[in-house]
């Protein structure tokens, strides 16, 4: 089945009841304890909220008798006798609405607590399953759109659980308690009610599944419109830059219409459900008088569970008045219940969408060899260490059960490597790459011709169609990926900084690197001539990606966070780029030293940067076309040579 197929196929879904039992489901495995307490705290509170309706049907049979007595001549009706008899159910009514009242106003009180805690570790659950997620996810889904799971998505579950559920778990148990009082007094009447019922849940079925549709068209389409602004926003210069913010609003006003269309159709829908349920409720009150009151003239016996322990009797004024009162309060509550349409379905498509993140399939990791500190006794072999030593080795278990260390020294090779990114249009073909410990290897080429995806197959953020790459002779896919990645240091062309201090943000690299590390590092990323010339040095506070500095400020403290890191491999993916030439005649030589006995991979346009490379491999069209030393290359007179005289531009 393929996605267009998939979306058609939830838009048309109907009412879940598995999503509802899901979400319970997983409510009770986050919070057992508390949800089990409020669920039956809400019923018995519901519960007790419906006994009053007893004792109000008691009072009124008690004056319809007495009015029945005095053959309905109200001057003739013994007031005393009945004061004395219904005193004493007014005072439990009194007791039982004030009991009532604290109990409610008590569970909501619960509830706010039960609720938020759990929408708590939900966001909890959501964000750690995230994090598991492969990069595949992060490049294909829009990270508004992502972002309004954690928001919009989350808040219509937030007022499903809170007002929806309880509001309808009340009026069940007070519809449950009063069809059994209907039953208790007449099955005649109580049919005639059923045919209500059987309406009422006829329009509810056809106004529900309607809506439902719309309901989470409209989650799709906030989703879409917390994408657009998040994008906006962070191109928000180039749209100032090239005049364009006419053309944003249009483009908003398209994705807001589209969730104006179907907001509207499903609260149009959803909210015609109330007036339809009232209405067949005052239609239903005026038709069981009207049957009543057959039943009473033709003198029919009535039938119920009272008469069972009291004998069948005539159907009378004495049954009718009070059911007359439940049938009121009967379809008052199902009228309730049906006003609570528009939030269940809102938080049912919500609950669909953040079920559908949490099912989406993690990075898988298969991998077993692990990263440990290693150290080398007199003889030469090598143990673990759980101390520091600034020496590493794979850890290799076997089927047998030995062990074998293998030192980490960064002979990288990829042989034979082909790779799609959708599956089909190759980005790779048939590349080999040998890098030996401590060689630099640069690669250059046209945008789009496979450098930074090389990269990317190193950290095994994807995983190549054909081929083999290996690590220190290890296959990568036997590595397990947090510690191949902890293994390599990377510098990106697009540089990200977090919320905190600047001292914070290089300790990225290593969080356990002491503040002297961490200045070295920066040092030796010559970041520490700017950092100490700010206000507040080192402890200067950054936020919004660190948009009080300078890009190429920002691609330095980006150095200095590998460079404390300490990687044996290195990958630098356009690291001088957003550099001045200066500034970059500084970081060159703190790279220098840097990548003194490391394996370095440089992704660069800038030949400048790559000259001194041992190696240097040209890619046109995911194909290396020419490979080696600056001096070989230029004999050559080949591509590389075209560019390095500015003969040929990339392109």
């Amino acid at each position: 089945m393929n996605k267009e197929t998939q979306a058609k196929k939830t838009e048309k879904a109907k009412f879940s009841f598995k999503t509802l039992g899901r979400v319970f489901s997983l409510m009770f495995k986050l919070k057992p304890g508390m949800t089990v307490a409020i669920t039956l705290f809400i019923m018995f509170s519901a519960l007790v909220s419906s006994i009053p309706s007893l004792f109000v049907q008691k009072v009124l049979k008690i004056v319809t008798d007495c009015l029945e007595s005095a053959s309905y001549d109200v001057s003739a009706v013994d007031w005393e006798t009945a004061k004395t008899l219904i005193v004493p159910y007014l005072v439990i009514l009194a007791s039982l609405y004030f009991i009532s009242m604290v109990l409610i106003t008590t569970y909501n009180q619960l509830g706010v607590i039960t609720v938020q805690k759990y929408i708590s570790a939900l966001r909890v659950k959501m964000f750690n399953g995230m994090q598991n997620l492969p990069i595949r996810y992060f490049d294909t889904h829009k990270h508004g759109d992502i972002m309004s799971y954690y928001t919009n998505d989350i808040d219509t579950l937030r007022e499903l659980l809170m007002n929806a559920v309880p509001a309808v778990i009340q009026s069940g148990v007070i519809i449950t308690t009063v069809l059994f009082l209907m039953l208790w007094f007449s099955v005649w009447m109580t049919l005639v009610v059923a045919l209500g019922i059987a309406l009422m849940l006829f329009v509810s079925k056809k106004v529900t599944n309607g809506a439902s549709k719309y309901f989470r068209q409209q989650q799709k389409s906030m989703g879409k419109i917390e994408g657009y602004v998040q994008e906006i926003i962070n191109g928000e210069k180039v749209v100032k830059v090239f005049n364009m913010e006419e053309n944003v609003k249009k483009g908003f006003d398209e994705v807001n219409g589209e969730w104006f269309g179907t907001s509207f159709k499903a609260h149009a829908d959803a909210s015609v459900l109330a007036p339809i349920i009232l209405n067949i409720g005052n239609v239903l009150y005026v038709l069981c008088a009207t049957v009543g009151g057959i039943l009473i003239l033709n003198k029919v016996p009535n039938i119920g569970i009272k008469s069972i322990f009291s004998g069948v009797s005539v159907l009378g004024v004495d049954v009718l008045v009070p059911f007359m009162s439940m049938t009121k309060q009967f379809t008052g509550n199902v009228n309730n219940a049906s006003q609570q349409i528009n939030s269940i379905e809102t938080g049912m498509a919500g609950a669909e969408r953040i079920f559908a993140l949490m099912d989406e399939k993690p990075e898988i990791d298969d991998g077993y060899v692990t990263l440990v500190n290693a150290k080398t006794d007199k003889d030469g072999n090598i143990t673990e260490s759980e101390e520091r030593t600034n020496k590493w080795a794979w850890r290799h278990p076997h089927t047998d059960g030995t062990l074998t260390y293998t030192p980490l020294l960064g002979d990288v090779t990829l042989n034979g490597v082909d790779f799609p990114y959708d599956g089909e249009k190759e980005v790779l073909h048939d590349v080999s790459v040998y890098a030996q410990p401590g060689q630099k290897v640069a690669f250059v080429g046209a945008t789009g011709a496979g450098k930074t995806t090389i990269a990317n197959l190193l950290n095994r953020y994807y995983d190549i169609a054909d081929g083999k790459i290996r690590y220190d002779g290890i296959n990568i896919n036997k590595i397990k990926k947090s510690d191949l990645r902890r293994s390599l240091g990377i510098v990106l062309q697009d540089t990200n900084l977090f919320s905190g201090t600047i001292m914070e943000n290089i300790r990225y690299g290593r969080l356990d690197a002491t503040d002297k590390e961490c200045k070295e590092a920066a040092k030796l990323a010559g970041a520490d001539d700017f950092i100490t010339r700010l206000p507040n040095g080192y402890e200067t506070a950054l936020s919004n990606n660190g948009s009080n500095l300078s890009q190429g400020q920002r691609q330095l403290l980006s150095i200095a966070r590998v460079a404390v890191a300490n990687p044996p491999v290195m990958i630098l993916d356009e690291a001088t780029s957003s550099i001045d030439t200066r500034t970059e005649a500084i970081v060159q030589r703190g790279m220098d030293k840097l990548m003194e006995g490391r394996t370095v991979f440089v992704i660069a346009h800038r030949l400048s940067t790559i000259m001194n490379s041992d190696v240097i491999m040209v890619l046109d069209h995911g194909r290396i076309i020419e490979r080696g030393d600056h001096e070989k290359l230029l004999l050559e007179k080949g591509v590389y040579y075209q560019l390095y005289t500015g003969a040929f531009e990339l392109e």
